[in-house]
């Protein structure tokens, strides 16, 4: 059994990012933690097999709308055992800025389907014009 240390840069926090790490670690049987740094890097203690350790840094390399992984600096050593599970480490607060945070993701996505919604309302108005054009000019087929 190994224990690795891992530091994440990017795109990690105030993304999801230490959720998914959770839930990977524990598909993978891992044990330890996942916690913010105050430096907005990102820290992985997990201890598992050898080979679980491996594939679990590689699939915690994710870039995506939210999340985006710079560098992984990443150390093995021996595991000591001393976790029973794997969770993550919620600072002092934080609920209360991510619940701020969520309100403008809120606010933003409203906006744009308020704003796609007025394009579609043109378009439909200009489908529904063309529309009556095509049923004239069958209009004027029937009568010749």
């Amino acid at each position: 059994m190994l224990k690795l240390t891992a530091y994440v840069s990017g795109k990690v926090q105030m993304a999801g990012y230490r959720s998914k790490i959770a839930t990977i670690a524990r598909v993978f049987g891992l044990k330890g933690y996942v916690m913010n740094l105050p430096d907005s890097r990102v820290k992985i203690v997990a201890e598992g097999h050898e080979a679980d350790l491996e594939r679990f840094l590689e699939a915690v390399r994710i870039k995506n709308t939210l999340i985006d992984v710079e560098e992984i600096k990443a150390d093995f050593s021996e595991a000591n055992g001393s976790y029973e599970e794997f969770f993550k480490i919620a600072g002092e607060g934080e609920t209360d800025a991510r619940l701020d945070q969520a309100a403008e993701y809120l606010k933003e996505l409203i906006s744009a389907v308020r704003e796609g919604f007025k394009d579609n309302g043109s378009k439909l108005d200009s489908m529904s014009s063309s529309l009556k054009d095509i049923s004239g000019k069958q209009d004027d087929l029937k009568k010749s």
